[in-house]
């Protein structure tokens, strides 16, 4: 079965309650993503049958290029859809990015999900990829973008579904990232509230994430979800940078066993063909509790604090040295591995596994790696903050 944006669909066999059932062959448009199952040839097959062929196709394609079958899919028409957001997993269970909501939900706990990220500094322009081989910068999956706007008091970067625009008014704008004049403290802002209840800076009340507000019972704007902080430089000796990434919207327990991060499952923006280039689905929701799922936060322990780990002085080389695993090749003093503080609890194993890792390869050419509970979004932010000047710190 070969599947894509025009797709057609050869006669399959398929064992359905120990029987053989012949699916003829099909022909489905993209068109068809504009009308409901109820006017959708697709949407009136027999429910059995549709999950068992839609399981098998998700099975099969596990990997990009390949695995832009499972999002076609999702895209025929709303049960297809419905059924499809049931079988694809989180990538916390996965390891997989597949829909556009992915980049913003936790990666695997194991391994770490490795990504690379092109600079431009022509345009002052960042893409994220997702690595599709094991060599350290391969063409890659496009995830998201980032543009750096200077500002006569701060930088902001920000972040977009879409590669070709990144206005803050754009229906693709996820986020932003916003730094102070020294460039030594950021936050992180997300386009869309990460939990129940969470606040809406009002400096950015008026902001939406289009042209018009995309729910009524969802306040698009900026809410903060993470604050990170660069140790200033005062004595003026050159060394690696020290840094700590507060991370709002993640409770510390979400690094022990058992602990939950908070994981969002849509996307409450306008339906799919408004972004035909995109290749995700999307769709509508109305309701809060359709894309958020929070676990309740721990107040005594706080949220998790992030620190960059230590490197050690390597005397024969003569400079300070962290183990990438072969993923950074370029000494540069924007490289760090981001490990668990322990500063709200006893220090245990779960503070010594590396949960985002940054490093060179290139001229203009990073590797970006992270793992559960950090999503791509919150890892290519952080990342980002590393690119920015820092005139107290070096």
């Amino acid at each position: 079965m070969k599947l894509g944006y025009g797709f057609k669909s050869r006669s399959h066999r398929v064992v359905q309650d120990s029987s053989v059932v012949e699916v003829p062959e099909v022909e489905v448009e993209i068109d068809e993503l504009k009308h409901s199952s109820s006017n959708c040839c697709w949407g009136n097959m027999p429910q059995e049958l549709l999950r068992e062929v839609l399981v098998r196709i998700e099975a099969s394609e596990s990997d990009w290029p390949s695995r832009r079958s499972v999002v076609s899919c999702g895209g025929v028409c709303r049960s297809w859809r419905e059924i499809m957001k049931e079988v694809v997993r989180t990538p916390e269970v996965s390891g997989k990015l597949t829909f556009p909501i992915s980049v913003k939900q936790p990666g695997p706990r194991e391994p770490l999900i490795q990504c690379f990220i092109k600079r431009n500094q022509s345009t002052q322009t960042y893409h994220l990829y997702l690595n599709l081989t094991q060599a350290l910068a391969d063409n890659g999956k496009f995830l998201l973008a980032a543009r750096k706007f200077r500002r006569p008091t701060c930088t902001d970067y920000n972040i977009s579904l879409h590669a070709g625009d990144m206005s803050k008014g754009s229906s693709t704008y996820v986020g932003r990232l916003r730094s102070n004049f020294l460039g030594t403290k950021f936050i992180i802002y997300d386009g869309l509230p990460p939990h129940a209840g969470a606040k809406m800076m009002k400096r950015f009340s008026t902001s939406f994430v289009g042209s018009r507000q995309v729910s009524p019972r969802i306040p698009a704007g900026n809410y903060p979800v993470a604050h990170i902080s660069y140790e200033l430089n005062v004595l003026g000796s050159r060394g690696p940078r020290r840094m700590n990434c507060t991370m709002d919207a993640i409770p510390a327990s979400a690094i022990e066993p058992g602990g939950v991060a908070p994981t969002q499952t849509d996307f409450p923006l306008s339906n799919v063909d408004s972004l035909p280039s995109l290749p995700f689905f999307r769709s509508k929701s109305s309701r809060l509790e359709n894309f958020l799922s929070l676990p309740s936060t721990d107040q005594r322990r706080g949220p998790l604090v992030l620190k960059n780990k230590a490197p050690r002085w390597h005397e024969q080389l003569q400079c300070w040295c962290l183990n990438f695993h072969g993923r950074v090749t370029v000494a540069s003093v924007k490289n760090f591995q981001l490990v668990a503080s322990a500063e709200n609890g006893q220090p245990g194993p779960e503070h010594e596994k590396v949960i985002l890792q940054f490093g060179k390869v290139g001229k203009d050419v990073f590797t970006m790696d992270y793992r559960y509970p950090l999503s791509a979004f919150q890892a290519f932010a952080i990342c980002l903050s590393s690119y920015d000047t820092k005139i107290a710190c070096e």
